[in-house]
């Protein structure tokens, strides 16, 4: 009788510890914590293309169900100058921040060349396991009245993705905020090629002339075509592949080249007073050298549109 009373008070004891074990169980996260991210940019400042470097106001929010600290995340291309916290709860956190970022700008179409100007986040510690990012498209974008001077604003794109550092065994959830901008067409055109297309078209224009001192103007010529070069190409760094300038500059010698030796032809055989010679020479560097030079910048141009 003893040992049956002991037994159904020690039952129901059990019975109540394993429905509490349950309960917790059940109401405990399961999985990583899962942080929903906006970035709204308002504005781009201090773009420097040869360096890379430029400075961005954005906002940022971030929502979970679970308490979420600002602290746990850093910028992986650049640095915060400045954080105001506009936005301070346990499961939201809504804020501005003045930073400074480097890119990897490429210069392939300069001076077409289009350029994105990412911001890069990441946790500080916690991986993928415990934290993964998912973009908040309702608080990202970009004012519509952000601009950089002489650069034109295109598309956004946002993304997450997996990061492993060598040696980690886990990945982090990263995530990628880039805005593409582009030069503007007119201010390209006026500064890098209406002063090169005015040589060519004076050096073609010579090949009218059947006198020996068109020598010396296509000399000319080619030696301003040189310092414009010199002086376009100072604006970009040294890179190790070559660019669409680099190809519309050897388009470019490579007519006024032709123009100087049709024109080095017609002086030596005027010395030799051979008048036949001079006039075939006249006759097929009118007709082939500009359809040659202006086929080859239709082509360069085309490459564009790729």
């Amino acid at each position: 009788m003893f040992t049956l009373l002991i037994t159904c008070i020690a039952l129901p004891s059990a019975a109540t510890e394993l429905n509490t074990s349950d309960v917790s169980d059940d109401n405990a996260p399961a999985g990583p914590q899962v942080i929903h991210i906006g970035t709204y940019v308002m504005d781009f400042s201090n773009y420097n293309a040869r360096e890379g470097t430029y400075d961005a106001s954005f906002y940022v929010t971030l929502t979970s169900d679970r308490p979420v600290n600002i602290t746990d995340f850093e910028l992986m291309n650049g640095h915060a100058d400045t954080i105001g916290l506009l936005v301070d709860t346990p499961t939201k956190k809504y804020f501005r921040v003045f930073a400074s970022f480097d890119s990897d700008p490429d210069f392939h179409r300069f001076p077409f060349d289009r350029h994105a100007l990412p911001i890069i986040a990441e946790p500080r510690i916690r991986n993928t396991s415990d934290l993964i990012f998912v973009i908040d498209n309702e608080a990202t974008g970009i004012d519509s009245l952000a601009s950089l001077p002489g650069w034109k604003t295109g598309k956004e794109q946002a993304h997450v993705m997996n990061y492993t550092y060598n040696g980690e065994l886990g990945s982090y959830s990263r995530v990628v905020f880039s805005t593409y901008i582009t030069r503007d067409s007119l201010s390209t055109f006026l500064k890098f090629f209406l002063p090169v297309m005015l040589i060519v078209i004076v050096s073609l224009s010579s090949l009218l002339m059947k006198v020996t001192s068109r020598l010396g103007l296509n000399a000319s010529m080619f030696l301003a075509a040189v310092l414009i070069h010199w002086r376009i190409a100072d604006a970009m760094p040294m890179v190790e592949y070559a660019t669409f300038l680099d190809y519309f500059m050897i388009i470019t010698y490579a007519t006024l080249v032709m123009v100087l030796i049709s024109g080095i032809l017609i002086l030596v055989y005027n010395e030799a007073k051979n008048t036949e010679m001079i006039g075939r020479i006249n006759h097929w560097s009118i007709r082939m050298i500009p359809a040659v030079s202006v086929v080859l910048y239709i082509l360069l141009f085309l490459t564009l549109l790729l």
